[in-house]
């Protein structure tokens, strides 16, 4: 279950951050019609696969979490803890403040942007920025109580082999 949980978390973390690292930075900078071009290219290519991916990422770090409840008094599990909680964090800001958003640029057009669609652009990458850092600590604790538990000699049920 912990390697599941990690590739899952690392093509989340992945998405965000490469999106984030090679395009989002730069969002400000394009023109209108460009900007359109790429963010509705964007929101197809991503929110159908993102449907599926984000919530069996939140159920697998749940689960490991889950895994390690014996082990409760112990750092190891509240690193899992940590990882979920953010994890749990990055999914709230997608579904409270960047779909949302994503909905309104999906009905733009160059003729009926918004007088403040900059605002609303700077808004959504200000939340992108945060949930792309919230996914790689949140995969980063769960690779670190992967570690860990390996390195404690305990597997994932959180008994000794």
């Amino acid at each position: 279950m912990q390697f599941t949980n990690i590739m899952l978390m690392a093509l989340v973390a992945g998405l965000l951050w490469g999106t984030w690292f090679s395009l989002s930075r730069s969002m400000d900078t394009l023109s209108a019609q460009t900007f359109l071009d790429v963010g509705h290219t964007m929101i197809r290519n991503i929110a159908g696969p993102a449907l599926v991916v984000f919530p069996l990422t939140l159920l697998s770090g749940v689960a490991v979490t889950a895994m390690q409840w014996r082990r409760r008094r112990s750092a190891l599990f509240w690193v899992f803890v940590t990882g979920t909680i953010l994890f749990s964090a990055t999914l709230i800001i997608t579904l409270a403040i960047e779909v949302p958003i994503d909905n309104q640029i999906k009905t733009w057009t160059v003729a009926t942007l918004p007088p403040d669609w900059k605002t609303i652009q700077d808004r959504w990458e200000w939340h992108h920025t945060i949930r792309t850092f919230l996914a790689l600590t949140s995969l980063g604790a769960f690779v670190a109580g992967s570690l860990l538990s390996n390195e404690t000699g305990m597997n994932y049920l959180g008994s000794r082999p």
